[in-house]
């Protein structure tokens, strides 16, 4: 291999890793500082005076299976209590039930494989309380105070497996939770007003400094912040990237039946197909002739 070759190598691997460490997003990072998992958890429970720091362990689990970013964030308290917040973005769905059951599902699985517990003997295991919480960083409207599986996906049957969580909206109160929710009201609208650029991640780091969201945060590491909302626009346009090419998949396989079931000439893919290129309509009728 030639020193060129091993020194591109290199260069692709630091950019990985980069990447990879960019990938956490400002609601995980926030929350990795165990100060402020303190004051999430105290939000959350404060007539809890017996918490310390030394007593909450993140137990998120890593997303091994795509690159994509998840904000998903699990807490143990003690032995006896898991918290799962999933973060809803702006984009309401209830799919996010399903995330939270399959979610739960691995927590308790790593939680028995950690503390040695073994579900195949007949003394009964040991497993922390669970508490399920969506947070939603759009605007409330009508939406629910709780959500539940049995309701949204089987009109309120009576089903043998429910999950229900609550979700947390922007309130007038002064805590942490609340102010993570502003930062990303404030994200949200300086891209609608820069566009997906440096400048919009700046001003929204600039605005919640000046009006005291998670100001001591943004303060202590807002090169890494920058960092982070900057990967958040690679991903943004990775994927619409692929949804497009996908799309284009699409197209061509439709237009390949049509053409084997001689409904349209491949002259006439342009008017039937606009969507695709020339180099698109001879790689059709490459496999075409292939096929027939």
């Amino acid at each position: 291999m030639s020193d060129d070759s091993k020194q591109t190598q290199e260069v692709n691997a630091t950019h990985r890793m980069a990447k990879r460490t960019a990938k956490n997003s400002v609601f995980l990072d926030l929350f990795q500082d165990k100060k402020n998992l303190l004051k999430l958890y105290k939000t959350l429970h404060p007539e809890d005076t017996d918490v310390t720091e030394d007593t909450l362990d993140i137990v998120t689990i890593d997303n091994v299976l795509t690159d994509n970013l998840y904000n998903d964030l699990g807490i143990m308290v003690g032995n006896n209590r898991l918290l799962l917040l999933l973060e809803a973005q702006s984009s309401w769905t209830v799919n996010i039930l399903i995330r939270i059951l399959l979610y739960l599902a691995q927590s308790y699985h790593e939680y028995f494989e950690r503390t040695s517990q073994s579900l195949y003997k007949s003394k009964k295991v040991k497993m922390p309380k669970p508490e399920l919480y969506v947070i939603y960083t759009g605007n409330r409207g009508r939406k629910p105070d709780t959500i539940s599986l049995s309701q949204e996906f089987f009109d309120g049957a009576d089903i043998d497996i429910e999950i229900k969580a609550k979700v947390i909206y922007e309130s007038d109160k002064d805590n942490i939770i609340n102010e993570y929710i502003v930062f990303c009201k404030v994200f949200n609208k300086q891209i609608k007003e820069y566009g997906m650029t440096k400048q919009a991640v700046t001003e929204t780091i600039r605005i919640c400094k000046d009006r005291n969201i998670l100001k001591q945060y943004l303060s202590s590491k807002e090169v890494e912040v920058v960092t982070i909302m900057m990967s958040l626009f690679d991903d943004e346009q990775i994927m619409r990237t692929y949804a497009k090419d996908m799309a284009r998949e699409t197209t061509k396989r439709n237009a390949i039946t049509m053409l084997k079931k001689g409904r349209i000439s491949v002259e006439e893919i342009p008017a039937f197909f606009p969507e695709l290129t020339s180099d698109d309509i001879e790689e059709i009728e490459k496999e075409v002739m292939q096929l027939a």
